[in-house]
């Protein structure tokens, strides 16, 4: 909603108005690229009238006649790139949206340019947006794509972080999480574990959610923000918990839908990257290889059979996705039949009624054609997504992974000893393994002594794992 908003120059878009929408070009930097992608498609954005969509820091022809609407983080490089814009006079007005707060003195900057390039009655309005945050699904967030291993759990946790670096990090965090609050309108009551780095961004968002609401005439949470009237004794929750709590949960395999797609493929902001195997024809000696295909695709909240199985576990995905087909094929051959009967000969008084039957049932069929093909998109997707994961599970026994994995954390008998897992040479990567026993180092009530931890390491060791995870765990413990 507030995208749409922003979109159509911050005022709410009416619905069913007459006329066409005013036609304008959105200009974005990398960070609004990833709030928006996710969101809104191409055709959405065209329905609201925006014609072109281009990066801040690409090569721009002037459209003299268009206004702009710029989203973008308020950075150096990008309020330079933006006054430069003003100085060469690209477009006919300017709609300067921040993703996050502008300070105050390069508020100043593009001012200065604005009066340098004789351009301050174009640029129509400058606001803050506060939109820091990428949403997936919808009541799922996460703060940030680009430079996402400036937040990371290893960026926090690193040895060496100086006390700067970790104000920046925290400062980055509570800035995505206002932004957030500030979009629903609503003041959290917040709850943390003490003495971690999730204290430390708590009483940082208490402090600037307080000075926000202590100026009463400028709070982002009166007035006539998108959630006017929002402001009630109903907050909600926000809990803030450290990552250490429960270490061994990233590392498991997994078993379901989403899980497996986030796990093994290449799967970023909903869209999933797959190369398509060429098949198994052997090129002419000599030949140049074939290019593998790249395809993408994305999963989104549109697509009903992944809103329903994202969270089954994946054999009843593959069930499904066989079952979607069968149902699907019957529904061609029933317009395939209606076809070849409608070709018929002769004035036999059988043919005739049959056809005005048929013409009714044909007139059905046709009109469920865009939704037999979009099922068809459906099933193509997801056969294809489901037999990628597939040769993961098969190359890697990553169903026997999850198995034992679930074992050691529910502290269950194990069939089969650890050091066996790890030195089969069939079972997974080195990676796989290397997460296999950190699970069973952390699940671990006592540690392992250190004669079955030596035998433990020679093995990964000649598995060709890593080590270095080992040994910042077992500082950890």
């Amino acid at each position: 909603v507030a995208l749409k908003r922003m979109l159509n120059f911050n005022v709410p878009p009416v619905k069913n108005s007459a006329g066409e929408p005013v036609w304008k070009v959105l200009i974005y930097d990398r960070f609004g690229q990833d709030i928006i992608s996710p969101l809104l498609s191409v055709k959405e954005l065209r329905d609201m009238g925006i014609t072109l969509h281009l990066l801040l820091h690409s090569d721009r022809d002037a459209i003299p006649d268009v206004p702009a609407v710029y989203f973008v983080m308020p950075t150096e490089e990008n309020i330079d790139r933006m006054c430069q814009d003003l100085r060469n006079q690209l477009y006919e007005s300017y709609y300067l949206n921040f993703i996050s707060a502008i300070s105050r003195s390069k508020l100043e900057d593009i001012a200065n340019a604005a009066i340098g390039a004789n351009a301050v009655t174009q640029v129509a309005k400058v606001f803050d947006q506060y939109l820091n945050f990428i949403t997936l699904e919808d009541d799922m967030f996460v703060l940030c794509n680009q430079n996402k291993e400036l937040v990371s759990y290893r960026a926090i946790n690193r040895p060496d972080i100086t006390d700067t670096e970790m104000e920046t990090i925290m400062d980055t965090i509570v800035d995505s999480l206002f932004c957030f609050f500030v979009t629903l309108g609503a003041i959290p009551i917040i709850r943390c574990s003490r003495g971690t780095a999730a204290e430390m961004v708590a009483v940082k968002l208490d402090k600037k959610l307080r000075e926000n609401l202590r100026d009463a005439r400028n709070s982002l949470f009166t007035g006539d923000t998108l959630g006017a009237g929002q402001f009630s004794f109903q907050r909600p929750l926000l809990v803030l918990v450290d990552r250490n709590i429960d270490l061994a949960t990233p590392l498991h395999h997994t078993w379901t839908y989403q899980a497996l797609v986030h796990d093994v493929l290449d799967f970023h902001l909903n869209r999933v990257n797959l190369e398509e195997s060429t098949g198994t024809e052997t090129s002419p000696a000599g030949a140049r290889p074939k290019k593998k295909n790249k395809k993408s695709y994305d999963l989104t909240a549109s697509d009903k059979f992944w809103q329903r199985h994202k969270g089954s576990p994946f054999p009843e995905v593959a069930e499904s996705v066989q079952q979607e087909l069968e149902s699907y094929r019957a529904q061609e051959d029933e317009v395939k039949r209606l076809k070849s009967i409608m070709g018929i000969e002769g004035e036999d008084e059988g043919a005739i009624s049959m056809l005005s039957d048929n013409t009714a049932k044909l007139t059905s069929a046709v009109s469920s054609l865009p939704e037999l093909l979009e099922k068809k998109r459906l099933i193509d997707l997801h056969t294809n997504v489901a037999t990628a994961v597939l040769e993961h599970i098969k190359s890697r026994k990553l169903d026997v992974y999850f198995e034992y994995e679930e074992k050691i954390m529910s502290k269950s008998t194990l069939d089969k000893s650890l050091l066996d897992m790890i030195s089969d040479p069939d079972a997974g990567t080195p990676e796989d393994k290397m997460r296999l026993f950190l699970i069973y180092y952390i699940s671990s009530t006592q540690a392992p002594s250190e004669i079955d931890l030596e035998q433990y390491k020679k093995a990964l060791m000649d598995a060709g794992c890593n080590l270095a995870p080992l040994s910042y765990i077992k500082q950890w413990k």
